[in-house]
């Protein structure tokens, strides 16, 4: 569906985006995370050509972006729908004339097309009574509602968000991700996510790429990014600083010293097994007991998930 290949992107002598390859199966959830100043922006803004890069391919149902005239290229972007953090609405018109702007500019829709096409998507994002209201007396939810709907008013295959959601307080954040599983879901959309926010990733995506200065440093499976993250960033990205600080605090509490029989661990748990008593069945099959110090339980996206940080104890006499 979406390939990158090798792209490359510079502002004057400053290196923003290295050698960048991705691949972005039809239909998935994909994240892109990564601190302020990764390059994220800037790569989704590669994705449509609004900023062309120096070096490198970016294909779309393979048709490679970076070798299209301007007319090929305008009418490609009609099949991209951007989903902006500010929301970009135009405040001198109602929410219906808003979601309605890409059609009228597309120009081959009738009148009555644009109005069921609008009224359509209006439903859609849960926005049917507010046609006639104006940006400002709209809640920042309901305002990025109405960039969703026009987003999606030249039926694109593609949805590229750019953290929608961080100007927004959890709850509406929450209502947001669940409207864009939703779209997912009903309309089959490849969508792309932007975010800086782990929770996002947990709650959206499929498969997930961590960027840092420029590079991609870890890709593949969500589940396997959050419950095994191989780089330093990643496993900063996912473990709340918190977490972090109480494990510290437990193992200056307890005079930790590692050996054969104690050690601090943390155990994962996927799918159904996330509901089994996996550390009852541990200790009847091996003796190995163990002092729970944190437990959660969580999904990525619809699978659920569990961890336990504990520490083992002694091994019972046989």
């Amino acid at each position: 569906m979406i390939k990158i290949e090798k792209l490359t992107k510079s502002f004057g002598k400053s290196l923003v985006l290295d050698n960048i390859n991705l691949e972005v199966a039809s239909g998935e959830v994909f994240g892109i995370i990564g601190k302020s100043g990764a390059g994220k922006s800037t790569l989704i803004k590669c994705l449509n050509l609004l900023e062309r890069p120096d070096q490198g391919k970016v294909i779309i149902n393979g048709n490679d972006l970076t070798a299209m005239s301007k007319e090929q290229l305008r009418l490609m972007r009609q099949k991209i729908g951007v989903i902006f953090q500010g929301f970009n609405l135009l405040n001198s018109k109602n929410v219906f004339a808003n979601v309605a702007l890409p059609l009228l500019l597309h120009g081959k829709y009738s009148k009555i097309e644009i109005k069921n096409k609008v009224n359509k998507l209006l439903n859609l994002v849960g926005l049917s009574q507010f046609a006639n209201k104006y940006p400002a007396s709209l809640s920042g939810g309901q305002k990025q509602r109405v960039g969703i709907a026009r987003a999606l008013a030249t039926d694109p295959i593609v949805l590229l968000s750019d953290e929608a959601t961080s100007a927004l307080d959890p709850q509406t954040t929450n209502s947001i991700l669940e409207l864009l599983l939703d779209i997912n879901e009903k309309l089959g959309l490849t969508i792309i996510l932007i975010t800086h926010e782990i929770e996002v990733v947990r709650k959206m995506c499929d498969r997930v790429a961590v960027i840092d200065e420029g590079r991609i440093i870890e890709a593949g499976k969500t589940v396997d990014i959050i419950l095994h993250p191989k780089e330093e960033l990643t496993r900063k990205l996912i473990l709340e600083e918190e977490t972090s600080k109480y494990l510290e605090q437990v193992s200056d509490y307890y005079r930790f010293e590692k050996t054969n029989n104690n050690h601090l661990i943390v155990l994962s748990f996927i799918g159904d097994n996330t509901f089994e008593p996996i550390l009852n069945t541990i200790f009847k099959e091996s003796g190995i007991g163990f002092s729970i110090l944190r437990g959660e339980l969580g999904r990525i996206k619809k699978m659920p998930i569990g961890n336990i940080r504990a520490r083992t104890a002694i091994k019972k006499s046989v």
